[in-house]
């Protein structure tokens, strides 16, 4: 029960908060002293049922402040106000007490109740024309320092402010109906984690039945094969060749078939439906589930308000909070662990993005300041958005405190771009303050926000506008329990990547691989990478690749990024995620694990882990050398086609015709992927379709003609069209061979390609 008088004090709490700012903003409508009214009685209720004397009291008093401020008997003004707040913080803090800690909590904060009494009796009287308490022992035992009876013994003109007021709108408030409450499940963490991991087995094992309806299909097919040739068999019998018993076999034969085919027919139809069904259900089961794990954002956000008005207040300020997109629903998890970066960002806002009025009157701004938090969901993602409108950051600024940190030399400062510069805020230890004060200026907050949303699988961007204001946006999972990754194969075992840790992924050339201090590197973006092997990481048996390119995965963010060969990629795909068994502890690299649509499990990888593993290899001497990938022997270099299609099905044959033969190949989903692919590493050899989305084949083949250095790769088009027109355009353009769709097969593409190219080895 106390557990429940806790969740309902925070509760009303919130509301009551929300009502006493809109206060401060404005005069008071009747519906926000009637809402304030309605939360301080619930609370009362509440705390009458745990038997919490002094929540009741104070609760009461509150309530009675509410009614005389509606009759017009009291003015709320900004003391009143700062005083009903401090009561309600100390309503809060009863609230967090337990049973047995509750009494001794009353004790030690009894010269705090005693202040609060009397400052409370100063308002009170004024309702009932009573004097005002001259001893603060009647007004500590009012409050609950005694028992109701010690209370009234005390002094008989405490009875009217808390015992007499009878509430105006009483009647109403009783005979109003009020709107049916949603239902609430109290379910514990684990259960529901359990509940989860459940759904997301049914979700698997429903996808095993396509499979199986796929072998069922194939042995209709095999029946119906055996059909014809007992049906060639009865053909052959005549009655001179062919006893009658053996025609009339025959015959039962064919009509026991039938009827076999017909039973078959039937249940391939239910379970094609029943797996239709399963998988829908399934389907509604996780995502019901995944309902579960999710809250609105403005449980997460429900102290800020206070938050930015008590610390603008002590600033002398004028900050207005807005939060937008209270009803969009946040994991569990996340918007538990998102409630400090939060607030950090919102107290730097407070100190350093918004001015003092006179400051903002002096630039021309209204002299109360805007703070923004926004929550929406975009493209599968959370996206949270905080935004002020102070003088934003100055670029010279932050140039200038680089330099001063010795980060960056003047020269190296004045190059960087003003998204690397914000970047150097996120940097611990780094403000751009000359003091420290209790709020800021040690440059903690931005970093513990950074790590937060790392730790989430999140990102952060910052931009800014002088004169106008700092934007903050974290990109974040809509939950934890679905990840989206990149899968990867490492010694013939599946290994996923979380994408928003991913920066790009690519097929490097052995030849661009540089060795600096003995050292793998790669040069990208203009910086060179440092490059190591998936199988050192994950200690397993290397595999020997006899292909021209390396895969290699870009991980990490702009200020640590290294590249990670893989033996492969295999696709994008979204998982259900389940965490380890305890008892394995803490398995180096890997953060959690789950199952394939096929059922077979794959491991997560932890890349935050494994960028401390790579710093901690980078500083160990010598510890690099193992990790460098070996050059390719002369003569193993395989030639490298390009296909360009944007039919998966033609790019996908084409693709394992021709690594069939020993050549090795490269995709590329339409003309303007395969001109971005065919500049950055020109290939032996470029199979394009004719009619693509943003760039067709001809043009592509015409760009590569064009360009003196791509002039000299054979360019073969490939299509469905095989009229003398097109044949006449393809060659026009510059193709050096046309292919019809409707004669092509490995043979005639093996032969042509040959033509073209040769063997596949040199």
């Amino acid at each position: 029960m106390l557990e429940l008088f806790r969740v309902e004090a925070e509760n009303q709490a919130a509301i009551m908060t929300n009502g006493l700012l809109e206060l401060e903003r404005s005069t008071g409508a009747p519906q926000t002293f009637e809402t304030l009214m309605r939360a301080a009685h619930s609370l009362k209720g509440a705390a009458r049922i745990v038997n919490v004397q002094l929540a009741v009291r104070l609760a009461h008093a509150m309530e009675d402040c509410f009614v005389a401020a509606q009759q017009g008997k009291v003015t709320l003004g900004q003391s009143q106000i700062d005083l009903l707040f401090r009561i309600l913080d100390l309503l809060s803090q009863i609230a967090r007490q337990t049973e047995a800690s509750l009494a001794d909590w009353e004790n030690a904060h009894q010269a705090e109740i005693q202040q609060l009494s009397e400052e409370l009796f100063r308002v009170l009287p004024a309702v009932t024309g009573a004097p005002a308490p001259s001893t603060s022992r009647v007004a500590v035992a009012a409050l609950g320092q005694a028992s109701p009876a010690e209370a009234l013994a005390a002094g008989s003109s405490l009875r009217a402010p808390f015992e007499g007021w009878p509430a105006p709108n009483a009647h109403a408030i009783a005979t109003r109906t009020p709107e049916t409450p949603e239902r609430v499940v109290r379910v514990t963490a684990e259960n529901l984690n359990r509940l989860l991991g459940l759904a997301g087995e049914s979700l698997v094992e429903s996808r095993w039945l396509g499979p199986f309806a796929e072998s069922l299909e194939q042995l209709k097919r095999q029946q119906a094969e055996l059909a014809q040739k007992l049906e060639a068999l009865g053909r052959t019998f005549t009655p001179k060749s062919s006893p009658a018993s053996n025609a009339e076999q025959v015959r039962q034969l064919s009509k026991d078939l039938a009827v076999c085919q017909q039973c078959l027919s039937q249940r391939l139809v239910e379970l094609s439906t029943f797996e239709r069904r399963c998988a829908q259900l399934s389907e509604r089961l996780y995502r019901e589930m995944l309902r579960t794990r999710m809250r609105p954002f403005s449980e997460g956000v429900r102290r800020f308000p206070r938050m930015v008005r008590d610390l603008a207040r002590a600033l002398g300020k004028e900050v207005a909070l807005e939060i937008l997109g209270e009803n969009t629903q946040v994991d569990r998890d996340i918007l538990e662990r998102l409630e400090t970066p939060l607030a950090h960002l919102l107290r730097n806002a407070v100190d350093h993005g918004c001015e003092t009025p006179a400051e903002r009157q002096r630039f021309g701004k209204p002299a109360q300041g805007s703070l923004r938090v926004e929550a929406r969901h975009s493209a599968g993602s959370l996206l949270v958005t905080v935004t002020d409108d102070g003088p934003g950051v100055s670029l010279d600024h932050v140039r200038k405190a680089i330099v001063n940190k010795g980060l960056a030399t003047p020269v190296l400062a004045a190059r960087l771009s003003e998204a690397e510069l914000l970047e150097y805020l996120f940097l611990p230890g780094f403000s751009l303050k000359e003091t420290v004060t209790e709020i800021s200026g040690r440059g903690v907050g931005l970093d513990v926000v950074q790590n937060m949303v790392k730790s989430l699988r999140g990102t952060v961007r910052v931009s800014t506008q002088p004169g106008q204001g700092l934007r903050l946006q974290l990109q974040l999972p809509l939950t934890l329990s679905v990840l989206r990754a990149l899968l990867v194969e490492v010694a013939g075992e599946p290994y996923a990547l979380p994408l928003t840790q991913v920066a790009r992924t690519l097929k490097l050339p052995y030849q661009e691989i540089q060795t600096v201090g003995g050292k793998p590197r790669f040069l990208f973006g203009g910086h060179l990478l440092r490059l190591l092997h998936a199988h050192q990481i994950f200690e397993c048996p290397p595999t020997h690749d006899s292909g021209l390119d390396c895969s290699v995965v870009i991980l990490g963010d702009r200020n640590a990024r290294f590249g990670l060969v893989v033996d492969r990629f295999y696709e994008e795909r979204e998982l259900v995620v389940q965490p380890l068994d305890a008892r394995l502890g803490k398995v180096p690299h890997i953060s959690a694990a789950a199952l394939l649509q096929d059922g077979s499990p794959v491991l997560i990888v932890d890349v935050e882990g494994l960028l401390r593993t790579v710093e901690k290899l980078m500083s160990d001497e010598g510890a690099e050398a193992a990790l460098s990938i070996p050059s390719v022997p002369a003569g193993r270099r395989r030639k490298r086609v390009l296909v360009v299609d944007d039919s998966l099905t033609s790019r996908e044959l084409a693709r394992q015709l021709i690594t069939s033969h020993g050549y090795f190949a490269d995709v590329a989903v339409d003309g303007l992927d395969g001109w971005n692919a065919v500049r950055a590493c020109p290939p032996d050899l470029v199979i394009t379709d004719i009619e693509m989305p943003r760039m067709g084949g001809l043009e592509l083949a015409a760009l590569i003609k064009q360009d003196p250095k791509l002039k000299s790769v054979p360019v073969m088009i490939v299509s469905c069209r095989d009229g003398q027109e097109e044949r006449r355009r393809g060659l026009d353009a510059g193709a050096d061979y046309y292919l019809a769709k409707d004669s092509f097969d490995g043979e005639t593409l093996w032969r042509a390609v040959v033509e073209l190219i040769g063997e596949p080895g040199l």
